[in-house]
């Protein structure tokens, strides 16, 4: 079997969604979600590495993952880590899905799983399409007020979820919106220094919601990169009583990290944007943080399984951070079914009513569960038609 061909799509589901396509000359396709930031230079960046990385592959065999993938670190030894490594994790997952299809397997067969077969879930960015930014392309009822906020979690109880992520949230007179100086859509970058009103607010944002679950739910505050280091952690004594299930930040240096978790009276996670398991390595010495995130589609199902492995052996759980389409969940799913130490994964429910269309198989769940199947690859292909007649608009690239 050798690699003859590949395409890459692009497609409108609120923020750009982007898949690779590998042919081979026995006629199986593999598939890949290797994106989903709405920024065209990334965009276009990534889909350029991927392009110049795979190009020199034709006529290999694709199932020699392990040897490809090694010769593609070899090809980017002095650019390490950042779109390069994302490129290889895309490529490395879509050889994977050629694989596991010859052989009439699920991917998670190949690695000796699965462990599981149905996958705990969190509903992520509880809230956000439904603020006054995304409620009309989402076609959700927007949520204007902290009491219509709140009052939504009882669809995240009545779903079957045990768990929810939100982001920090304020409301004015013209509605809600999040809060992010780190992404530049408020002010406040590159100091990102808290203030008292935005530390009153996230006080109550989240007792509101405490309040209005009792014990029914666990709640995730995520941060992302929006403060420093001594922000986060007047942020984490203030919440000391509400039983967060974790404070998610983003923090690239683990010394910092580690002090942070030392001061913090709730559990600390993160690393989402670290790729590779030796780059995640000072953070489990150090005893950093609490949850390990690992992001299946940019760090490619071999790597991730073995910072999962790694963390395994510093006793921590890994919660698959998964953000965008069902092809990615499918992915990370995979990951999560085969490794020991999961925690919990990531989903965003609310997503364009159209996203569905863009897959050959629907996602399974029930009551907060992702059920697998053991069909070959990943358990479902890209609608190659669904997806070209949705190209991103120019307003999302």
């Amino acid at each position: 079997m050798k690699i003859i061909d590949f395409e890459i799509f692009h497609a409108d589901a609120g923020r750009s969604f982007s898949f690779l396509k590998v042919l081979t000359d026995s006629e199986i396709v593999g598939w890949s979600e290797f994106t989903g930031i709405s920024e065209i230079l990334r965009r276009h960046g990534l889909t350029a590495v991927i392009e110049s990385l795979l190009k020199p592959l034709s006529g290999r065999d694709p199932r020699h993952v392990e040897r490809i993938t090694s010769d593609l670190y070899t090809a980017t030894r002095q650019s390490p880590s950042g779109l390069n490594h994302q490129a290889i994790g895309a490529i490395q997952n879509a050889l994977l899905d050629i694989k596991a299809k010859s052989l009439g397997l699920p991917v998670y067969a190949l690695f000796g799983g699965p462990v599981r077969h149905r996958i705990p879930l969190y509903w992520s960015h509880f809230a956000l399409s439904r603020l006054r930014r995304g409620f009309e392309i989402h076609k959700k009822k927007e949520i204007k007020t902290l009491d219509d906020m709140v009052n939504h979690a009882q669809c995240v109880i009545n779903a079957g979820y045990s768990a929810l992520k939100t982001k920090i949230h304020y409301f004015d007179a013209s509605g809600g919106t999040g809060y992010f100086p780190c992404f530049g859509s408020e002010p406040g970058a590159p100091e990102l220094n808290l203030s008292s009103r935005m530390l009153n607010n996230i006080i109550n944002q989240m007792s509101s919601l405490r309040d209005a679950v009792g014990d029914e739910l666990d709640l995730i505050l995520d941060l992302n990169s929006n403060f420093k280091a001594d922000g986060i952690i007047r942020i984490s004594k203030a919440l000391r009583d509400l039983n967060i299930r974790w404070l998610e930040v983003d923090v690239l240096d683990s010394a910092v990290l580690c002090d942070i978790r030392e001061k913090s009276p709730i559990p600390i996670g993160g690393c989402e944007m670290i790729c590779s398991a030796q780059s995640y390595a000072p953070f489990f010495v150090k005893r950093s943080l609490d949850v390990p995130l690992v992001d299946v589609c940019w760090n490619g199902l071999l790597e991730s399984v073995k910072i999962a492995n790694v963390a395994n052996v510093f006793d921590l759980n890994i919660s698959p951070h998964n953000f965008t389409g069902y092809l990615s969940t499918q992915i990370n799913a995979h990951f999560a079914a085969l490794i020991p130490n999961l925690e919990i994964m990531e989903i965003d429910v609310d997503e364009v009513p159209w996203l569905a269309e863009f897959f050959t198989e629907p996602l399974k769940i029930d009551n907060g569960e992702l059920i697998l199947t053991d069909k070959p690859g990943w358990g479902m292909d890209v609608n190659e038609e669904a997806v070209r007649k949705r190209p991103p608009r120019a307003d999302i690239d």
